[in-house]
């Protein structure tokens, strides 16, 4: 581990010890108890860990249909992909506005408050100390012990849609396989990708997506480009985040075969463009995700890290992983991606 990771790791845990010492001691209670009125749920900062707390989101609206969701952010990123969603009363920026912040969070009590990581965060346990909650359930770890009244017990490579999902089981009422599935908010579409979305033919094409979260994440466009020529026959299209817009326009212009769309403007667009393909290729992102809410199979482009797959990998639809044998996507070769398309038998 680099120096400076360690040192960050260190910190985190050792705020967790001083809440662990400072705080009032919470003794564990099994389940909640009582009406279910309001909750509070910290939500993980990226968004594919958003798209993964849908499913979650989605029961309970299902389960307790009077219930108050208030979601806590703390990127811009999961504010503003929750912010729309109609399940939920309100979404509240930690790291904004502080007298918003007190009158609209800190200021109220809630039944519950639930914890999302599953390892310790100084953010997520300083909210943990300062928003007021009748029962607070996290994820068991021994930075947690003492600050939760309930601590949800699973294995670490668990998926997380399951891990968030493992709340229900704490209110009596487990979750099902297939309520797993992530579900999106409807956001904004603009009319050139409805115009797009009624032309194209569904489930004709493959669909290829540049952007990765990462550097060691991301698979280089001459791979890309020795993929689509390696399937002649295929018909693709080209998805992006705004970083990739010009690698996305030099692939539309060098093939025929790929079929030029309109540059997505949110992750419920680019769901939409998703659920017309019969495969979708990227790599390790939030897109894995989005196409379990279509049932859209996938080839994912994977690190060789374990628990990114494990964790994040592709849930409830047929898929093929691209393995590296290094801590880089980059150096997949284009035939094991090929390979996996034909295991697919797409």
């Amino acid at each position: 581990m680099k120096p400076k990771k360690k040192k960050k790791r260190e910190l985190r845990q050792a705020f967790s010890r001083f809440l662990q010492f400072a705080a009032p001691r919470k003794s564990h209670r099994n389940s909640f108890t009582g009406e279910l009125r309001s909750i509070a749920i910290l939500a993980q900062e990226k968004l594919g860990d958003s798209v993964l707390l849908t499913p979650l989101l989605k029961m309970l609206g299902a389960k307790f249909p009077k219930l108050e969701i208030h979601i806590i952010t703390f990127s811009k990123a999961s504010y503003n992909f929750f912010r729309t969603d109609s399940r939920i009363s309100a979404v509240h920026y930690a790291k904004s506005n502080p007298i918003r912040y007190y009158r609209e969070v800190l200021s109220k009590e809630f039944d519950l408050l639930f914890n999302t990581k599953d390892h310790p965060s100084t953010n997520f346990l300083l909210q943990t100390a300062l928003i007021r909650a009748k029962y607070k359930v996290g994820h068991a770890s021994e930075f947690h012990e003492g600050l939760y009244d309930h601590l949800i017990t699973l294995e670490f490579h668990t998926h997380i849609a399951i891990k968030n999902c493992a709340l229900l089981s704490v209110l009596g009422s487990p979750a099902t396989q297939e309520e797993y599935r992530p579900s999106l908010p409807p956001m904004p579409v603009s009319l050139a990708m409805k115009k797009f979305l009624e032309e194209i033919n569904n489930g004709n094409t493959i669909g290829i997506n540049l952007s990765a979260g990462a550097p060691n994440r991301k698979w280089p466009e001459d791979k890309w480009k020795k993929l689509i020529e390696m399937h002649p026959n295929e018909k693709f299209i080209v998805l992006c985040g705004q970083e990739d817009h010009a690698e996305k326009q030099r692939i539309e212009t060098h093939f025929n075969q790929v079929i030029p769309s309109p540059f997505t403007q949110n992750l419920y667009e680019a769901s939409l463009l998703i659920a017309t393909l019969k495969l979708l290729i990227t790599p390790d992102t939030s897109l894995i995700h989005v196409a379990s809410s279509s049932k859209t199979p996938v080839v994912g482009l994977y690190r060789k890290a374990p628990q990114d797959i494990s964790r994040f990998g592709p849930l409830l639809i047929p898929y093929e992983l691209a393995i590296s044998t290094t801590g880089e996507v980059s150096d997949i070769d284009a035939t094991t991606v090929a390979n996996a398309i034909k295991k697919l038998a797409i």
